[in-house]
């Protein structure tokens, strides 16, 4: 794997300036604020760092119908190197219009909403410092509020109040203080363990061995607590915080990772293990077969565990899941409801689906992000960790693993993703007309299924080798970027390639998008 000269990019590092005539709104992805904060081209200094703690603190106070004074904000890192420089920024920010901060130092992003609801800590609004699974050189900030995460709208009205903040208007100085909250997130976790063992016992984990891979982002201390409960945690890597992510990215998704925690507990001949991201939200397992469990297997183990306890519940997950993912859970009991690529689509669609009377207790998207409704539909990986740990505690009882709960998983025999450039300027209603051209098309073709839950983008099934719609492709546009995402998978070997060639017709007339991948695709 290519990995980025991190002592270059510190020292070729810039004066940090503001500038005026910045595009603010270019640090937006999705309901965070993202942008380069290290190497030669920064776009998320200190300075806006600091402009959006004023700005946030700002609006905290609005959204609490508070005086300015009476606001307390709290702030948490992950571990990356430009994190203490923007998180003191950010407390600055805060501070100088008189609301005060609670520092927590390196925390996680769920730990930091937690705050919020916790005694008695229970500050009006949380910033999470962080860039996820990102490269290094990238940070960003989350924002929270007591009803959760703030949505795309309120980040579009943060950014442009935080360029319009002009600091000699905000003198005022208002407390900073450091906070160990992480101590009582840690707790929370623990009483979870022992409350889904239905033990009161010190050390209720004694007998499981569990593996973690931090990936030397925020999330070491969660090895410590498995020892505190009894667990045995030799073989666990990566669980010093290092911002350079030198062992491997701190991604669940990631090939390498996954193989990196897949080997370790092999290793040891662990029970378990545990994969997190940089700030904690997302996480994968490997189970005690050494088979990694992410993306479907891990919707699917989740499901099963949910659905043991209740039939008829839905669960939602994001567009690309498997078709058989959908097929293990309606043929476990339950409902699966797909929607849109985005973990607060998912989760505000969970959230929607309960109040219209639909049981539905899990939002998860096939990137780890998994939000349970009995813990606030806060998207934590530790908790999701959590949950699957007491499960495998059971199933050892039993002398299984957790693999057992997915064995009638139907797995695809192909599967791939490319993704369509798109060149037009207008690359929003470009890759629109190139799916409406798909979608037209399929309205009359006789192979081509539309599926019934097409949410975003086209979703088209086909008979293969003489069987009934067992493969499909979904081409949708990108939340962010400039790029037609087309993920596929066949039940049948040579089907890929078929659709492709199909999809290829279709599109090869259609201007303002390049299918040089797509044809590299078909050569392969």
């Amino acid at each position: 794997m290519q990995r980025n000269n991190h002592n270059e990019l510190i020292k070729s590092k810039p004066e940090y300036r503001k500038d005026d005539n910045m595009d603010w709104l270019q640090l937006k992805s999705g309901s965070d604020v993202r942008g380069n904060a290290m190497g030669t081209h920064i776009t998320l200094t200190p300075e806006i760092a600091c402009a959006l703690g004023t700005a946030f603190a700002l609006f905290t106070a609005a959204h609490c119908n508070k005086n300015i004074s009476k606001v307390t904000i709290s702030i948490g890192r992950d571990s990356r190197l430009t994190g203490p420089e923007l998180l003191k920024a950010v407390a600055e920010g805060i501070a100088r219009t008189g609301a005060s901060v609670l520092d927590f130092g390196m925390c996680t992003t769920p730990a930091m909403y937690m705050s919020i609801i916790t005694p008695p800590c229970e500050p009006d609004g949380a910033i999470m410092v962080t860039a996820s699974h990102l490269p290094p050189e990238r940070n960003g900030l989350k924002f929270f509020l007591e009803d959760g995460g703030l949505e795309e709208k309120d980040v579009v009205t943060l950014l442009q109040q935080a360029s319009a903040v002009k600091p000699e208007e905000y003198k005022s100085a208002g407390a900073i203080r450091q906070y160990p909250f992480l101590e009582k997130y840690t707790d929370l976790l623990a009483e979870r363990i022992r409350k889904g063992l239905n033990t009161d016992e010190k050390e209720p984990l004694h007998g499981l061995h569990i593996v973690v891979d931090a990936g030397n982002g925020a999330g070491g201390f969660y090895a410590a607590l498995l020892d505190r409960l009894g667990a045995n945690t030799q073989g666990s890597q990566f669980l010093e915080p290092d911002g350079r992510f030198p062992n491997h990215m701190p991604n669940p998704e990631n090939e390498e990772a996954m193989q990196a925690v897949t080997r370790a507990v092999r290793e040891a001949g662990a029970d378990l293990g545990v994969i997190f991201d940089a700030d904690c939200d997302r996480a994968a397992i490997v189970d005690g077969d050494g088979r990694a469990i992410n993306r479907n297997r891990l919707i699917a183990l989740i499901s099963a565990i949910l659905l043991n306890r209740t039939q008829g519940i839905t669960v939602v997950t994001d567009s690309v899941t498997s078709s058989g993912l959908k097929k293990f859970i309606e043929k476990h009991g339950g409902n699966h409801y797909r929607y849109k690529r985005g973990y607060r689509n998912v989760i505000d669609t969970a959230i929607r689906l309960n109040r219209e009377g639909v049981d539905c207790p899990l939002a998860i998207e096939t990137s780890g992000h998994a939000a349970l409704r009995e813990n606030h539909f806060l998207d934590d990986g530790m908790y999701l960790a959590t949950v699957l740990i007491v499960e495998a505690m059971h199933m050892k009882q039993c002398g299984k693993t957790l693999g057992y709960l997915i064995e009638d998983l139907q797995e695809p025999v192909e599967s791939r993703e490319i993704r369509l450039t798109i060149t037009d300027e207008d690359f929003r209603n470009a890759g629109q007309n190139a799916i409406a051209k798909v979608l037209d098309y399929a309205a009359s073709a006789e192979s081509w299924h539309i599926a019934p839950d097409n949410r975003e983008g086209v979703r088209i099934s086909f008979d293969l080798d003489g069987g009934k719609e067992n493969g499909w492709f979904l081409l949708r546009l990108s939340v962010h970027d400039p790029v037609l995402p087309l993920n596929l998978e066949s039940d049948v070997m040579g089907g890929i390639h078929y659709m492709l060639t199909a999809l290829y017709d279709v599109l090869r007339d259609v201007t303002g998008i390049d299918l040089t991948a797509l044809q590299q695709s078909l050569r392969e």
